[in-house]
């Protein structure tokens, strides 16, 4: 008889640990973070070219970081994170930076979205791979750089 309690106790012990396993578990469901600038909808058809750069701040905000090597350029930079288990790493899902190129008078020449497309830069805006400059190596340093903090 006293087997037969000791053998209860421990199945309803047993059960007890699988039960607050299971709900353990089921409370590490995936996440999905932003980092970074998160860019308002219809944001970008607000600032045509010729622009000024205060109605640029107007629209977009302070920037991530600025450029002032070659002309003046804004970088806004975002990146989607996801966790499968919330004690796990983060892995990079999406990342993009707008870009808002200045001319030597500060109104936008041009607007550019990076992100990665088959793991190269890809311009979202103009729907090409950059090739070659400094520009383009700017840009990659600063994917690179934003991608390394995050982890």
């Amino acid at each position: 008889m006293r087997d037969n309690r000791a053998r209860n106790v421990w199945r309803r012990s047993l059960a007890a640990c699988a039960i607050a396993a299971a709900l353990a578990l089921a409370g590490c469901s995936g996440e999905t973070f932003q980092r970074g600038y998160v860019l308002p909808e219809g944001a970008l058809e607000q600032i045509p070219l010729g622009a000024s750069q205060e109605q640029v701040l107007l629209v977009l905000g302070t920037p991530s970081t600025v450029a002032t090597v070659s002309g003046e350029a804004f970088y806004y930079i975002s990146q989607k994170v996801e966790r499968k288990i919330s004690f796990m790493r983060t892995s990079v899902t999406d990342q993009r930076v707008i870009a808002v190129y200045f001319d030597k008078d500060r109104k936008v020449q041009r607007l550019a979205e990076y992100g990665l497309k088959d793991g190269k830069v890809f311009d979202f805006i103009s729907r090409t791979t950059p090739t070659s400059g400094n520009d383009l190596s700017l840009i990659s340093s600063i994917i690179h750089n934003f991608e390394g903090k995050g982890s």
